[in-house]
């Protein structure tokens, strides 16, 4: 009986130092701002899930700041830009902004247009999924990088350049001094049933891309840029940390610029292939073990110590 009580208590012993060590943590989120202006995030967990503590605070130019996420956690994050405080305390922000009055979006969401980072973790398979959404509309360029974590798919994404300048017209949100501040998407500058994906529109096969999320789906690939975007617009890992980097600094590769012109404007917003996006390369790894081999490795250990003691 007393070793039956110290085999069980060894494997609750090494169970509690992987938790320790972050092995059990479901992921560590890292909010760096790039920025030439202050961003406050915003944060809104599921239905049902646990809030990630705060739901929203400032981030100063070149600030960072990390969450610990509790374990299966869900929701989006999102970049709030020009906000402020009035004379009775209340918070408001021009874009991305919650409606809590508040610094905290304390339950509610983004009103549109934003980008979204949206994650889901340890779902289906123990993987976590994420992705950078257009589907709100856009008002800052965004980057995820996951680190650590392992998975075909596993790898960065986002909206990494400024849509804002390049937004056409129907969907250009200004402010007051005239200056676009964001983009709308097509279901919020018109409502129509075939841009909103709603109605005889609501399936993946009578919702196609209009010409606007098709805009958007040219200048940043990997994000969703409609509702049904999914194939090239998900990803997955397992045990990763992730990196959500507001206004990417990109840096040009010798190689790629070698032989090549300053091109004109483009009509339409584009990706240079020769740009890559500060940290996106060392984040971007597939070969670390996953989350549960540490785990099943020390509760296996500790079983074969126990019968061979």
């Amino acid at each position: 009986m007393a070793k039956l009580y110290t085999s069980i208590c060894l494997i609750i012993l090494a169970i509690s130092q992987l938790s320790i060590q972050g092995v059990i943590s479901s992921a560590t989120f890292t909010f760096v701002n790039k920025c030439d202006q202050t961003v406050w995030p915003g944060i809104l967990s599921n239905a049902g899930i646990a809030p990630l503590e705060p739901t929203g605070f400032a981030l100063q130019k070149g600030e960072s700041k990390v969450l610990n996420a509790p374990a299966s956690w869900g929701g989006r994050f999102w970049g709030r830009t020009h906000c402020s405080e009035d004379s009775d305390g209340k918070f408001t922000c021009g874009t991305g902004d919650c409606g809590s009055g508040k610094l905290e979006c304390a339950g509610a969401g983004a009103t549109p247009p934003a980008t979204l980072a949206e994650f889901t973790l340890d779902g289906d398979g123990g993987m976590d999924f994420f992705d950078v959404s257009l589907v709100d509309g856009y008002n800052l360029p965004m980057l995820v990088a996951p680190s650590g974590g392992s998975g075909r798919n596993c790898t960065y994404t986002g909206c990494m350049v400024d849509l804002n300048g390049a937004c056409p017209s129907p969907l250009k949100v200004m402010n007051s001094d005239g200056e676009g501040v964001a983009c709308k998407s097509a279901c919020e500058a018109f409502g129509k049933p075939e841009d909103c994906c709603s109605g005889a529109y609501g399936a993946p096969d009578t919702c196609k891309p209009s010409s606007y999320s098709q805009l958007f789906k040219t200048a940043c690939p990997r994000a969703y840029s409609y509702a049904y975007d999914d194939k090239t617009s998900t990803f997955t890992c397992i045990g990763a940390d992730y990196q959500v980097t507001f206004c990417p600094p990109p840096t040009t590769s010798k190689k790629s610029t070698e032989g090549q012109e300053t091109p004109a404007t483009p009509a339409t917003p584009e990706i240079s292939t020769g740009m890559v996006y500060e940290g996106a390369d060392a984040m971007e790894t597939d070969g670390a073990p996953p989350l549960y081999t540490y785990i099943y490795s020390a509760i296996a250990a500790v079983t074969a110590a126990v019968f061979l003691w």
